[in-house]
């Protein structure tokens, strides 16, 4: 789990798939943090991206490093403690300004049942499951 975290810091910035009924949507994200030993990723409950993750778990990430791809596949779970949303935003505290802890508003999940796929055009994939 922490060369995933370690590749994502790295890119900064990963894409998180969701379904919208049947539609698939991609975004940009950049948060990413270690809780107990888990993957936490952080969103508004106001966006559409929360209310797809709460109807469809099922999410992927994908980030590019300039030579290498990650995919992440995982079940998005919501993790509604203080000490969660907390850890988050220390990690991020330009994230404080527009989110609090305690605030209606915002989410923290972690990666459930996670399977990362690392690949490069020339070596094998790595696959680390979490």
């Amino acid at each position: 789990m922490q060369e995933v975290f370690d590749f994502l810091k790295k890119c900064q910035t990963y894409y998180l798939a969701t379904m919208d009924g049947d539609q698939p949507r991609v975004r940009p994200f950049g948060t990413v943090n270690i809780f107990e030993d888990k993957l936490y990723i952080q969103t508004g409950k106001v966006k559409n991206v929360s209310k797809q993750m709460i109807a469809n778990p099922k999410i992927e990430i994908c980030a590019f490093n300039g030579q290498e791809w990650i995919r992440i596949q995982a079940i998005a779970v919501e993790d509604d403690r203080v000490e969660a949303k907390q850890s988050m935003l220390e990690s991020y505290p330009s994230l404080q300004s527009r989110y609090s802890a305690r605030d209606d508003n915002t989410q923290v999940l972690y990666l459930q049942d996670a399977v990362a796929t690392i690949a490069t055009f020339t070596g094998e994939p790595k696959i680390i499951k979490f």
